[in-house]
């Protein structure tokens, strides 16, 4: 048991310090849920269609802002309700919950969308939906087609460097009226 003391006094020590970082650096705040997109991935968002339509694609944004109770409700398809399951985070642990993150697909010349993302409707021998994703990565935003465990290929969000569990913890970025 002796030989173990400097072990667990170290421990101990490395677990209050780390104690004390985290209160001190990633305290709750007292921040009310966003209601609505960030203005800048509104704006972004804004240009990712208009530039796309100078290629000859068509985009339509298919989710944007997505509250607690509706995230949720997307996590429960294909678990406890019917459907593909289509998410693998339940509310508050997406961007979308707080106003970052966008979807989109591409639409069709009758109205309908599709997520193909070998379609090459502009007939340049490119896939829209790479260059769309090409023109969405030059305006600032990290697309859910580049990750590693969930590809999620409609996803485009803007994280301004935060971090799910800062965002839950009251963290906002720069721009965010709270107040709306």
């Amino acid at each position: 048991m002796t030989k173990n003391r400097p072990f667990l006094f170290v421990t101990v020590i490395i677990l209050i310090g780390l104690i004390y970082y985290v209160v001190n650096n990633f305290s709750l705040e007292d921040q009310p849920m966003p209601t609505q997109l960030h203005p800048l991935v509104l704006e972004k968002s804004d240009q990712l269609i208009e530039q796309a339509e100078q290629k000859g694609i068509t985009i339509r944004i298919t989710d944007e802002f997505r509250s607690i109770a509706e995230q949720n409700n997307l996590y429960e398809q294909g678990r406890s309700d019917p459907g593909s399951v289509v998410t693998n985070v339940q509310g508050g642990e997406s961007y979308h919950n707080y106003g970052l993150a966008i979807d989109f697909a591409i639409e069709l010349e009758d109205g309908s969308v599709i997520w193909d993302l070998s379609y090459d409707g502009n007939q340049n021998g490119e896939s829209d939906w790479m260059e769309v994703v090409d023109i969405a990565k030059e305006l600032g935003f990290t697309w859910g087609g580049d990750w590693e465990n969930f590809r999620d290929y409609p996803h485009l969000q803007m994280d301004f460097g935060l971090s799910i569990w800062e965002l839950k913890r009251g963290k906002r970025p720069e721009g965010m009226d709270e107040t709306e």
